[in-house]
């Protein structure tokens, strides 16, 4: 049984495949589907917090525009690596235990 009412699961599974189509419009059609399909049952069997999550735990460990998401399956446990912009901007990339959402690590990209 999912932790999360059907509703919510709802929005939060179109929310994950609205992620898998951004990745496949930015040149990955192929295999966006199946990360999609991959992220959809991680979400589902609780295995993943929910997107809204992960962003919040990563803006509030870097404030800024959160300009691309990618959600890994490394070493037994799943990742998020985000970019974020900040507003004196330098863009920086956060990695997140999509788990649990403590922050791996933050380095600056520029």
């Amino acid at each position: 049984m999912s932790p999360f009412p059907p509703r919510r699961l709802h929005r939060l599974v179109g929310r994950v495949l609205a992620l898998g189509l951004l990745a496949a419009l930015a040149g990955g059609p192929l295999h966006a589907s199946e990360d999609a399909d991959r992220a959809r049952r991680a979400l589902e069997r609780g295995e993943i917090r929910p997107l809204d999550a992960v962003l919040e735990a990563a803006r509030a460990a870097v404030p800024g525009d959160v300009v691309s998401v990618d959600l890994k399956h490394d070493e037994g446990r799943w990742l998020y690596k985000l970019r974020i912009l900040g507003a004196d901007g330098k863009r920086r990339t956060v990695k997140v235990d999509a788990g649990t959402l403590k922050i791996l690590n933050e380095d600056d990209d520029d």
